[in-house]
């Protein structure tokens, strides 16, 4: 496993930008296989004995565009490809009316061997978003190959975007590989988490999975790189695997909250942070992002209603530091 931040030059092996000088066709490889699958999640590549990868069901492709208008934070752009869809955007938060709450819905019950899925979303200038999944991300076991999950969120000039996510729940012999790329203006807000469990819990399955692999690209709209965060995990590998002081620690919950905004001081942010989790019994850590863009947390635990409560403190806390509104009820069930 390798977490970290990187700022300035691509580190060696890191994922770069993707050069696409002419429009691809969606249903193009190019367009929804990543450039680069680590090696990790790559040398687990085959031929499914199910349906192969490109086949119906197996491509997801989500499209959504946002612009402001009229005082709200309205959907002008919209394509979708099953598995992959949405409910329609719904305005209920009332500290900001303006806000459209987004739910990103799967119409199968998870991700099975060689899907391959991506979604693009793209926030105007003076939008305000948030986005976040129905249910938990279900990673089925897999015999053949392994699944992808792509993510390019950008967000425009003053746009204020959340996207958190329920938790991906990988299952007994899953292979995923997701890669987030964040395209941030300056002048604009993005909260978003990450978080992972390690199995089953209720039924007893810790980190039966053969690999999770994460890569979580914060950029400027030029291309600059401003943070790279980057998880492998595969608890077979030799050394250990993934339950020691250096990696997860026994715990069973890994979850990450990156935090980019001009609204406030880095240093308010990280503080912001640590008073909303003092005293929460958590292991975790805040820090500044480069370029004073921000500052992230990392926490682990094991129970999953403890982590995802101090997930949504934290959110809370961040929200009305930085636009004095407090976290909304979303009533999922």
């Amino acid at each position: 496993m390798t977490v970290g931040t990187a700022a300035g030059e691509e580190a060696e092996g890191a994922v770069g930008v993707e050069q696409e000088p002419t429009p691809v066709p969606r249903l193009d490889p190019r367009h929804y296989e990543p450039a680069r699958v680590p090696y990790e999640v790559r040398r687990h590549a085959g031929t499914p004995d199910t349906l192969a990868v490109g086949r119906p069901g197996k491509v997801g492709l989500l499209e959504l565009a946002f612009e402001e208008i009229g005082g709200r934070t309205e959907l002008t752009g919209h394509y979708q490809k099953s598995p992959l869809q949405i409910m329609r955007p719904l305005h209920f938060d009332p500290a900001r009316p303006d806000l459209a709450v987004t739910f990103l819905m799967s119409t199968g019950g998870g991700i099975l061997q060689a899907d391959r899925l991506r979604t693009d979303i793209r926030c105007g200038a003076g939008t305000a978003v948030h986005l976040t999944t129905q249910a938990a991300t279900k990673v089925y076991r897999m015999e053949h190959d392994y699944a992808t999950q792509l993510l390019n969120l950008e967000a425009g000039p003053g746009a204020y975007v959340e996207y958190l996510p329920e938790p991906v729940i990988p299952f007994v012999d899953s292979r995923l590989y997701q890669r987030t790329v964040l395209t941030v203006d300056p002048s604009a807000t993005v909260l978003a988490s990450e978080t992972v469990l390690a199995g089953r819990l209720a039924r007893g399955e810790r980190n039966a999975y053969q690999v999770f692999a994460s890569d979580l690209e914060v950029r400027r709209p030029d291309g600059e790189l401003v943070a790279l965060d980057t998880v492998r995990l595969e608890p077979s590998r030799a050394g250990g695997g993934i339950t020691g002081p250096a990696v997860l620690a026994g715990h069973d919950v890994m979850t990450s909250l990156y935090v980019l905004s001009p609204l406030a001081l880095p240093g308010q942010v990280a503080d912001t942070l640590h008073e909303a989790l003092a005293g929460c019994g958590l292991l975790h850590g805040v820090s500044v992002l480069p370029q004073d863009s921000g500052a992230w947390l990392r926490l682990l635990g094991s129970d999953t209603r403890a982590c995802a409560a101090a997930l949504r403190t934290a959110w809370d806390a961040v929200r009305r530091l930085l636009i004095g509104a407090p976290a909304p009820d979303l009533r999922k069930t």
